[in-house]
């Protein structure tokens, strides 16, 4: 499907699967808006767009998406848009130790969970039929469990049993997504793969040794765990298509904890509780 005339917002763009992705899109012909922290990665990953795509005119926006000051002021920038067709959220990570934002929030869940939700819903209300919302979440989500009484980890913290809960909640916040997005929007999560990226380069100690390790026996490349994003952002085999779980650019089971309209619901109230309640 050509891209062409069409604008692709992704955020988490400057490395791994989010640039990968992007440079896939621009080479369709889309025009790349998409959100970085790091402006010496930001100005790489605009120049490899500038190579793919010279016809458009691409963008970058600098921001700290743990964050929630941060998330609302990219959001209402991006929302500035003369038109959006597709809305990517893919900003994560995983850290080793607690940490807090100055928000009080859980590192993790304020990056991975919220920074989708904010984001996202400051662009719903220019969201057109046939406009994309794909999230990015993963197969870690299998085996864990939110406990809405700790959704900050404060009484315990193990960075992969956080980080694991931080994909459920993206699955929960697409599958309560797509039941609140303007009609003709579509909604839908992904799986990518376990792929060589930085992902865990960063998040110190034993995890950062075992992802070493884990990416140098099974992970796939940056190309591969792109291409499902690449799919529900282009593909015209998923129009009309919403509120599923994709891998390997197919439709694909998640937990029957991540199929919980229930927890899908507490999760979004509780979320945009969080959001209005931002300094």
């Amino acid at each position: 499907m050509s891209m062409e005339g069409k604008t692709v917002i992704i955020t988490g763009a400057t490395s791994g699967i989010g640039e990968v992705a992007a440079i896939r899109l621009a080479e369709k012909g889309a025009r790349i808006v998409f959100t970085a922290r790091d402006k010496r990665r930001a100005d790489e990953t605009m120049t490899k767009l500038r190579a793919a795509n010279p016809k458009v005119d691409h963008v970058m926006h600098m921001a700290e998406l743990s964050s929630l000051a941060e998330m609302k002021r990219v959001g209402a920038e991006l929302a500035q848009l003369a038109r959006i067709d597709v809305l990517v959220n893919n900003a994560g990570a995983l850290f080793n130790a607690r940490q807090e934002t100055g928000d009080g929030l859980e590192m993790t869940f304020a990056l991975n969970h919220m920074a989708y939700f904010v984001i996202t819903n400051a662009l719903l209300p220019r969201l057109e039929r046939g406009a994309r919302i794909v999230t990015v979440a993963s197969n870690a989500h299998r085996g864990a469990k939110l406990d809405f009484s700790d959704l900050q980890s404060k009484r315990s913290y193990s960075g992969f049993a956080v980080y694991s809960r931080s994909k459920l909640a993206n699955i929960l916040f697409n599958r309560e997504l797509a039941r609140r997005v303007p009609p003709g929007v579509t909604a839908n999560a992904l799986h990518p793969g376990f792929v060589a990226t930085r992902f865990g380069d960063h998040s110190g100690g034993f995890l950062r040794a075992l992802f070493k390790v884990a990416k140098l026996i099974g992970a796939i490349s940056p190309e591969e765990g792109a291409k499902t994003i690449v799919y529900l952002a282009a593909s015209h085999a998923v129009e009309g298509v919403t509120g599923e779980y994709f891998h390997e650019c197919a439709i694909t089971q998640p937990t029957a904890e991540a199929r919980n309209d229930v927890d899908a619901r507490r999760l979004w109230e509780i979320s945009a509780e969080i959001a209005r309640q931002a300094r």
